[in-house]
């Protein structure tokens, strides 16, 4: 009897350990946090729940500087990971790191249908010949968000226009005299007020349609348009009227505390603006000089997307397929953009959200999406391909910093940014041949 107890006592821990070695791990560095990083184990813990075969480990690697340079690190150790997220401006640098990535096309085989994702978001991660490189995840695009009750506080309609900077401009002056600690604040500073600001007045920010031409690429957003936007900007400053809090998105605590009235910031604050904010808010369309343009072009994309790595094995890159295709999943994706403030990246999910009715229940999210499928994009409105522009982005960071301290003007501060930028391209594209 105890000989026969003990066959099944070891049967069943023999089938125990089958069933755990049956599911297939696959490892996701990603780069969120708070609420953002609740809701990716969310739906890793979703995909996980509805099939047996994969079991997707996620992992938190840092900022989007970090996670792409953990990730870089593991791959030359042979110790990368399945996939891997990337922040958008490491795009080219993906592209140029032969060896190191499985284009998603490949890895999810045929019966790929890309057509069903919005254009303006899967082409900043395809080939010159149109296939998909990465899958995009969360992508989203700037927008001005509106402390209504803080205009209402210093006597301004809260409804007032705002979609131009003249008209901002004019607000600020308000906002300034009612003595307002905080008129405007802003994150990303060169996403939003030099790399989207291009795109949105339709003038080139590089050379080569962007760097989307090739990497002989040089950088010009040192034009009369951008050298006038940054020089109200740094007027606003020196007044009282720009409130500069950081690089990254520091601004986002002072907005969602309430301290300041006008907000650029991603669509995806969303999240954490509902969460905090304990007064009347709004999202409003990125505003647009209307001395620069008669109307605005298209906003694009920033966040990251999902890169698959080379190395592994077939069963992890069947894993890899399954999870890609539940995320792109209309359910999971409108979920995802309802949640976030991120941009829906098919336009199944975009359709399924107005149908369920959350546009209507909370007006303006659907600003983001019509800001960036509006029109078509341009030359200089479908977005960047350039190399080494983190690395870039760290250099206009400086510049600015010191347009908004006074201590250089507009004009000068971007011809040293240009100049010291074209430097790196160089570089990149040396290291590319």
């Amino acid at each position: 009897m105890k000989h026969t107890i003990s066959i099944l006592a070891a049967s069943a821990v023999l089938g125990s350990t089958q069933a755990a070695m049956a599911a297939t791990e696959i490892e996701f560095w990603h780069a969120f946090t708070g609420r953002l990083g609740e809701l990716v184990a969310e739906q890793v813990e979703g995909f996980n729940s509805s099939q047996s075969d994969y079991t997707v480990v996620a992992t938190h690697k840092g900022n989007y500087s970090e996670t792409l340079n953990a990730g870089i690190a593991a791959f030359r150790a042979g110790e990368q990971p399945d996939i891997l997220m990337v922040f958008e401006v490491g795009t080219a640098t993906m592209m140029g790191a032969k060896g190191a990535i499985k284009p998603v096309y490949e890895v999810m085989g045929d019966g790929f249908d890309q057509s069903k994702y919005i254009g303006s978001v899967k082409g900043y991660y395809t080939s010159p010949e149109g296939d998909m490189l990465s899958l995009p995840y969360n992508s989203s695009t700037p927008v001005l968000w509106v402390n209504r009750d803080k205009l209402q506080e210093a006597g301004i309609d809260p409804d007032t226009d705002l979609s131009t900077w003249e008209q901002v401009g004019t607000v600020l002056d308000q906002l300034k005299d009612a003595g307002v600690d905080c008129p405007m604040t802003t994150a990303w500073q060169s996403w939003i007020h030099l790399e989207n600001f291009s795109a949105y007045h339709d003038v080139p920010f590089a050379t080569k349609s962007n760097g989307f031409d090739g990497t002989d690429t040089e950088l010009a957003f040192n034009s009369p348009a951008q050298v006038a936007h940054i020089s109200a900007m740094g007027e606003w400053a020196q007044d009282g009227k720009f409130i500069y809090a950081g690089r990254r998105n520091e601004g986002g605590a002072n907005f969602r505390g309430g301290e300041c009235a006008l907000f650029t910031e991603s669509s995806a604050g969303y999240a954490g603006i509902k969460a905090e904010a304990q007064f009347d808010f709004e999202v409003r369309p990125l505003p647009y000089w209307s001395a620069v343009a008669s109307e605005p072009q298209n906003t694009i994309i920033g966040g990251a997307s999902l890169w698959v790595m080379e190395g592994q094995t077939d069963e992890e890159y069947a894993g890899v397929a399954a999870f890609m295709n539940f995320l792109s999943s209309p359910e999971i994706q409108a979920k995802w953009h309802q949640d976030t403030g991120y941009l829906p990246i098919t336009s199944e999910a975009g359709e399924l959200t107005r149908e369920q009715g959350f546009y209507e229940a909370n007006p303006g999210t659907d600003i983001a999406v019509i800001q960036m499928t509006a029109k078509e994009p341009t030359a200089n409105s479908k977005g960047l391909r350039l190399g080494s522009f983190d690395q870039i982005r760290t250099i206009i960071d400086e510049e600015l910093e010191a347009v908004w301290a006074g201590d250089k003007d507009a004009q000068a501060a971007l011809d040293s940014a240009v100049e010291r930028g074209n430097a790196l391209l160089r570089r990149f594209e040396q290291a590319s041949r």
